[in-house]
C-alpha cells in the first residue's frame, strides 16, 4: 500500500548534517579512534594496541582524515628517538558527549553481537 502525501504536505527529508556526520563517523574505526583518544594523546603503536584488528594501513588511513577534517591533531616530538602522537582537537573533543551517548545506548537497547561483530577489548 503506497501512502500518497496530502496536498500541501511537505515531503519529508532526511537531515543532511545527520547524514554527513553518519557518513563520516559510521565508517569503521573512525568512532572508536575518536572514543579511544578522548583518554589523551596517544602514539601510533598506542592506538594499535588499543584497537585489535586494526591493520596498521587502515590507521594510518584513518588517522590522516581525522587529522585533515580537524578532529584530531598530529605532532612530532624531536628525538632521539621521534615520536609521533595523536590527540583530539576541540571540534573532535565536542563529539565525545555523543560517542559516550551512543555507546550507553547501544548498552541499554542493542542486543549482544557475535564477537566477530565487536573488536576484542572494546
Amino acid at each position: 500500500m503506497t501512502v500518497r502525501p496530502q496536498v500541501g504536505d511537505t515531503p519529508r527529508t532526511c537531515d543532511g548534517g545527520v547524514a554527513r556526520a553518519f557518513a563520516f563517523l559510521g565508517k569503521r574505526w573512525n568512532g572508536m579512534l575518536l572514543s579511544t583518544l578522548a583518554d589523551g594523546p596517544a602514539g601510533f603503536a598506542e592506538l594499535t594496541r588499543a584497537l585489535p584488528g586494526i591493520s596498521e594501513s587502515v590507521l594510518s588511513d584513518r588517522l590522516g582524515e581525522l587529522v585533515r577534517v580537524g578532529l584530531v591533531s598530529r605532532s612530532v616530538r624531536q628525538g632521539p628517538p621521534v615520536g609521533v602522537s595523536y590527540e583530539l582537537t576541540g571540534p573532535g573533543a565536542a563529539l565525545l558527549p555523543v560517542l559516550d551517548a551512543l555507546g550507553r545506548w547501544a548498552h541499554e537497547n542493542l542486543p549482544a553481537e557475535p564477537e566477530a561483530a565487536t573488536p576484542p577489548g572494546c
